[in-house]
C-alpha cells in the first residue's frame, strides 16, 4: 500500500496545472490530475512525470458540467483506491480554465456564463463534492489571477470570476477550520504558457511590455508558479491560511 500523499490537480495536463504536477511528484506527492479532451497529452504527462516515489494518474472531466461531480467524485474514491491504496486526498488544487478577452461592455451574456461557469461555479462546486474525500488537516489551494489587482486589457471577466473564487476562499477556510483544513488563493501574473492560446509566451511585443512592467524583467514561467504552489503545501506552511499569495515577480507594483 502506497504512503505517498496524494493531490487533486485539475488541468494538469499542460501549463501551470501540469508543472503543479510535475513539482508535486518530483517531491514524492503522488497526484490525480484532470484533463477535458486531450487523452493523448493526459497519457504523455502520466508518463512523464510518474516514477518510483510518486505517480501521475489523469481523469476526464468538463469543469463547466457540474452536473457530473457527483459521479466524478466517486471515480477519484475509486482512484485512490485501485491507483494508491488510500481513502482519503491530502491536497486540492484547482487551477483548470480559459479566458475569453473581452471589454465588460462587449460581453455577451453567453461568454459571461462560460467565465462564470469554468472559473468560480465549476471549481466551488468540485471542491464541495470531494469534501468527504480530503483528510482532516488537508490543503485547499485556488488559482486566480494577479488580475484581480490590476487592469490588463480584455480581462474584465475573466478577471471578475477570479476575484469571486478569492472572497470564497476567505469563506472557505474560516468554514474548513474545524477540520483543520487551509485555504488559499495564489494569483500568478502573466505567465509564458499556452494559456489564452499562448499569448504571453508566443507575441513578443506583449511578453517585453509585460516584462518592462516586471521589476525582476521578465514575465513568469509555469515552473514559478509550479514551484510556489509546491512550497505552499509543503509541512512548512500550515500556518498560512485565507491568504491571497500573488505570484508575479512584483508586475505593476
Amino acid at each position: 500500500m502506497s504512503t505517498s500523499k496524494i493531490a487533486f490537480v485539475t488541468g494538469a495536463n499542460r501549463g501551470i496545472g501540469y508543472s503543479i504536477a510535475k513539482h508535486l511528484t518530483a517531491a514524492g506527492i503522488s497526484v490525480i490530475g484532470t484533463y477535458h479532451t486531450n487523452e493523448g497529452e493526459a497519457k504523455a504527462a502520466e508518463t512523464a512525470l510518474s516514477h518510483e516515489n510518486a505517480k501521475l494518474r489523469m481523469l476526464p472531466l468538463d469543469i463547466a458540467n457540474h452536473a457530473s461531480f457527483t459521479d466524478f467524485a466517486e471515480q477519484v474514491k475509486v482512484l485512490l483506491a485501485d491507483a494508491f491504496g488510500q481513502q482519503a486526498l491530502d491536497y486540492i488544487v484547482q487551477n483548470a480554465g480559459n479566458i475569453i478577452h473581452t471589454r465588460f461592455d462587449a460581453a455577451t451574456s453567453e461568454q459571461l456564463d462560460n467565465q462564470y461557469n469554468i472559473h468560480f461555479k465549476g471549481p466551488y462546486l468540485l471542491t464541495a463534492a470531494l469534501l468527504p474525500l480530503i483528510r482532516d488537516g488537508g490543503r485547499i489551494l485556488n488559482i486566480t489571477s494577479a488580475a484581480t489587482r490590476f487592469y490588463l486589457t480584455d480581462h474584465g471577466p475573466y478577471s471578475a470570476m477570479k476575484a469571486a473564487t478569492e472572497v470564497i476562499s476567505l469563506y472557505m477556510a474560516k468554514e474548513l477550520g474545524a477540520r483543520g483544513i487551509t485555504v488559499n488563493a495564489v494569483a500568478p501574473g502573466a505567465v509564458a504558457s499556452d494559456f489564452g492560446n499562448g499569448l504571453v509566451r508566443d507575441d513578443a511585443t506583449i511578453n517585453r511590455g509585460l516584462a518592462e512592467i516586471t521589476p525582476l524583467g521578465r514575465v513568469g514561467q509555469p515552473d514559478d508558479i509550479g514551484a510556489t504552489v509546491r512550497a505552499l503545501l509543503s509541512d512548512d506552511m500550515h500556518w498560512v491560511n485565507g491568504q491571497r499569495i500573488e505570484v508575479t515577480g512584483g508586475q505593476s507594483l
